[in-house]
């Protein structure tokens, strides 16, 4: 995924995160009875399978007159549009090679008529985010039709998708109590007031350039493309739209984590630079080309979930409270061991939690009379007694405000769990509907095995060995069976 989002978005966490909780989803759309979705409005969702065949024709012209070379042709397959094998490719065969030409980058709007209007001639895009200014090209050009050189791509991306950031408010009812519903009102937000910044400063400004009324949904569109279709690590000032390249879809059975893609230099002596697309496993003639995405992009970012366990997730944010007593303390432990004031734990379904997660609720939790060990004598070697329970007191507390934060998580949704499985036994649910439904299962899911675990660490504080008595242990007043021994003179 791309850098099109400050550091609190681009994590999932649009939000200040709540201090000892679980980060429950703060924007509530109403507390009325669900229903199964609406109908969509006749022509409200154009996916990337309206392109035309002809649209897809001059695509292909377009991209072979330009130099692309390609071992895969764009072609129609379930997603909508994708790469397929031309021939048989072996693993790290070249897919394309996209020249920079044919990018919409921070350079193509320095040198279009958009970017001498931002920068006065200078720079790209002044001191826009460079997602803000590839956005403002991607509407630009689109207003231009035909004049665009870079019309054939243009016609074949989609106007929309089944991505949470164009749901409605009825379809994001469905979604009510989950952390995606929080992160999707949090992404809107962010690039509502983007919007408005350029939309003062910019659009209004050039109207040779925006003739036509440009609207949030203008924006959004060009912000959804960016966000789906850019590869990830092209961040920040290299942030670029690659046409042809982008095509490439998710696969859940591509788990290889090398990077199937590079920057390079082709011709004479390299000074043309190209994207170079690799298959990161053997792929068949005819056969799809895909990329891994990570699930946690899935459904807001490209409109689809899968239902595998393993990527069904729940994020726990944990932060040091400015109001504890030994604020000050805690805050320079857990920066002494590369953590800071606020800490997100990414729980997956089926998998233990955390390393880091219990030492720092531990940390957290503490207080009363095992405050000593926050004093700087113990200031280098505190983490490792973190690592293992403190006291009963402070293992009971950390159970208690984790069950506690699961429960209200819990009460957040509308529907069970149960109720939630027989409506997706029941078949021919609208897209938008399955995600909902797929999203809430899986993150109540996670829930009640988190509350599941610390409920069985409750049931056992009084068989747990705690800091007292492995210190004692460590100097022979307790023996290996918890007896206390005595020694006479």
């Amino acid at each position: 995924m791309a850098s099109l989002l400050p550091p609190h978005l681009l994590s999932g966490h649009p939000h200040p995160p709540l201090r000892l909780r679980l980060r429950l989803p703060s924007p509530r759309l109403t507390t009325r009875p669900l229903r199964r979705l609406l109908p969509r409005a006749a022509g409200a969702t154009l996916g990337t399978s309206s392109a035309t065949d002809a649209a897809m024709q001059e695509f292909r012209r377009w991209v072979s007159s330009h130099g692309a070379d390609a071992g895969a042709a764009p072609g129609a397959v379930a997603e909508g549009l994708g790469l397929v094998a031309a021939r048989d490719l072996p693993r790290g065969e070249v897919v394309a090679e996209v020249p920079k030409k044919l990018w919409m980058d921070a350079d193509a709007v320095a040198a279009s008529d958009l970017g001498r209007a931002i920068s006065g001639g200078g720079g790209a895009g002044g001191e826009l985010r460079p997602w803000v200014a590839v956005a403002l090209l991607l509407i630009r050009e689109s207003a231009r039709g035909a004049d665009s050189p870079w019309a054939p791509y243009l016609a074949i991306l989609p106007r929309e998708t089944d991505s949470t950031i164009f749901w409605s408010e009825e379809e994001l009812l469905e979604i009510q109590g989950t952390q995606l519903l929080s992160t999707t009102m949090g992404v809107k937000e962010y690039v509502q007031s983007e919007f408005e910044s350029v939309e003062a400063e910019i659009i209004s400004a050039n109207k040779e350039l925006f003739p036509g009324t440009v609207t949030f949904d203008d924006f959004l569109w060009a912000f959804g493309i960016l966000r789906s279709r850019v590869f990830a690590e092209l961040r920040g000032d290299k942030l670029a739209l690659i046409p042809f390249a982008d095509l490439v879809n998710h696969s859940d059975d591509i788990t290889s984590k090398e990077s199937s893609w590079e920057i390079k230099g082709k011709g004479l002596f390299g000074r043309d630079v190209v994207f170079s697309l690799r298959t990161p496993v053997d792929v068949k003639s005819g056969e799809q080309y895909d990329l891994e995405k990570s699930n946690a992009e899935l459904a807001l970012d490209y409109g689809f979930t899968e239902p595998n366990s393993s990527r069904d997730a729940y994020t726990l944010t944990l932060e040091i409270s400015e109001s504890d007593p030994f604020y000050d303390d805690k805050l320079d432990i857990a920066e002494l061991n590369g953590m800071g004031e606020t800490a997100y734990f990414d729980i997956v379904l089926g998998e233990s939690l955390p390393s880091q997660m219990l030492p720092y609720l531990r940390l957290l939790c503490l207080g009363g009379t095992d405050a000593f060990l926050l004093e700087a004598l113990f200031r280098n070697a505190v983490w490792d007694h973190l690592e293992l329970p403190v006291s009963r007191d402070n293992e009971e507390a950390m159970c208690r405000v984790i069950r506690n934060a699961c429960k209200s998580a819990l009460g957040a949704y509308q529907t069970t769990v149960e109720e939630d499985e027989e409506l997706l036994k029941s078949g021919n649910l609208q897209p938008r509907l399955q995600i909902a439904i797929e999203i809430r299962v899986g993150e109540k899911k996670v829930l009640q095995q988190i509350d599941g675990i610390f409920k069985q660490r409750e049931e056992e504080l009084d068989d747990i060995e705690y800091y007292q008595e492995r210190r004692l242990k460590d100097i022979g007043l307790v023996g290996d069976n918890g007896e206390i021994i005595f020694w006479e003179s």
